[in-house]
This record gives C-alpha cells, structure tokens and sequence, in this order.
C-alpha cells in the first residue's frame, strides 16, 4: 500500500527455526529496514519473527514452545518486531509459501476490519492456546488506522536461504516462482557473496531480480545460532550474543546440550522427506 507520501508500506516477514534467536536475527530485520526506508519508495512498518513447528525436524531442534518464548523475550526491546506462532503451532511442516499466505490474509483481514480467526483458513493448527508456552509477552503493536490497500509482505532471509533454492528436493519451483513473484525477498549478503551471480545463473530468479533486494551487510557479525549451540555444549559464555532475557531463558531451563543436539539426527529434513517422495509418485 502506498502512504500520503507516496511511499510503500512494508511488512518484512523472517521463517526459521531460531534455535535460539540472536542478536544477529534482530539485526537482520534492521538492515533490512533502513536499506528499504532509504530507497525512499518504501517504509517499513512491521517485522514479523515466526519460528518453524517442531515436524520440520532439523537436528537438534529444541521444542518450539522454548523457541517461540525466547523469540518473544527478544522482541520486547523492540518497538516494531513482533511473533507470530501460527506457524510453530502446526501438527504438520507448514511450506513457507504457505506461510506469506497466511499472513497476507492476516493483513487483508485487517486492512477491511474483519475480526474473525484466519486460522481456519489453514487446518492441522495443535489445539493448545498460544499462552500454554511460558513467559509470553503480552506486547501487541498500535492498531494501525484503516487503510485502502493492503501493505506488501516479503520474506527477510539470509543469503543462504536465497541459495537454498538450489538444493535438489528441498523447494517446489512453484513455491519459488510465488515467493519471488508474489511477495518478493528482501536478501541480507555480506560483501563478496555470490548472492547476485546465482540470481543471474536462475532463470526465475533472474526473471524476477526486481523483486529481489540484495542488503549488504558491511558491519560483518558471524554469530549464529550453531555457534551459540556450540558454546553452551562446551560450557562457554554467550553473553553479548544474545538479548539478555534470553541467555538468561536457556540457561534457567538448560536447554542446549549434546542430548539436545542430537535431537532429529538420523531423521531426513521435512521439505526434503516430503518433496522426494512427491517426485517419486
């Protein structure tokens, strides 16, 4: 949608497992921000955090009840990031085409005032109250004015979700061509990634490049959530790595061991058991 100043308004919308959530996932969502703010065509106005449910099945997976609660922890410093756990809450794995869906029509919903579940839109959601999972922030955004036309919803991701899309029988071509086409990406790359050359070398992403925003991250930052796992198997500080409320959640419930870690480990990988056996039909 376009504001009194010509501007698009964006929702920025980031899908992983967060397994914990970093400080790193927190900037992402702001580098993305001020690079599309400061293209003077859009303006940001919500970044939306929706951890993957547990039937992905990613080794070392910890329960998303844990995940979704540190990823509201680390929210509460902010004033415009917000969790959804629609997703984590599936029986099943939920594409992430499936996904955008849903929050798009989450935002159409309440662009025309409709107040009813769109949860019902998608079936397999587990009956349990989001509030089962503990310490949940009760922060909601300000209740935006009604608006004419529906903000546009990307997907924020790092370079090596945008390369995924190469890996065999991981993504549908369909669910890219939507992704790409439909909503578009926002891309964090550092400098010297080969995030533009495999656009170039898809002829979908190539196709629809526009659609696709390529953030460099000058600042380099190389934490992620391996490495924090990492650390706390080896008994070291991860202080500074992430929020504050949320070291201080994994190391109250002693979340991350070597037992943890080899949660999922002789299990194939949910898109990858799913599309494989699809190909094969």
């Amino acid at each position: 949608m376009e504001n009194s100043d010509k501007k698009t308004e964006v929702v920025l919308l980031a899908c992983g497992s967060f397994n914990p959530i970093t400080n790193m996932h927190l900037r992402l969502f702001e580098l993305a921000r001020d690079y599309m703010n400061d293209t003077g065509r859009y303006q940001v106005i919500k970044g939306i955090i929706s951890p993957v449910g547990d039937a992905y099945k990613k080794k070392g997976l910890i329960s998303s009840c844990h995940r979704v609660t540190m990823a509201e922890l680390a929210a509460q410093c902010s004033r415009w990031l917000e969790v959804d756990a629609w997703e984590s809450l599936q029986n099943e794995w939920i594409e992430t085409v499936r996904v955008l869906s849903y929050h798009r029509q989450k935002l159409e919903a309440r662009n025309s005032g409709i107040s009813s579940s769109i949860s019902s839109l998608h079936p397999g959601g587990k009956r349990r109250r989001i509030d089962e999972c503990q310490n949940f922030s009760k922060k909601k955004l300000p209740t935006s004015e009604h608006r004419d036309t529906v903000p546009q919803l990307k997907l924020l991701c790092g370079a090596d979700l945008l390369e995924s899309f190469g890996v065999p029988n991981l993504w549908k071509l369909e669910d890219i061509t939507t992704i790409v086409a439909d909503y578009g990406l926002v891309c964090i790359t550092r400098a010297g990634n080969n995030a533009e050359k495999f656009i170039y070398e898809s002829d979908v992403l190539w196709k629809h490049r526009h659609n696709i925003h390529l953030v460099t991250e000058w600042i380099t930052n190389d934490i992620s959530s391996t490495k924090i796992r990492q650390a706390l198997r080896r008994g070291q500080s991860i202080q500074y790595l992430v929020p504050e409320p949320v070291r201080q959640y994994i190391e109250k419930y002693d979340l991350y061991s070597s037992e943890s870690e080899d949660k999922n480990a002789n299990v194939v990988l949910a898109p990858l058991q799913k599309h494989t056996q699809e190909a094969k039909q």
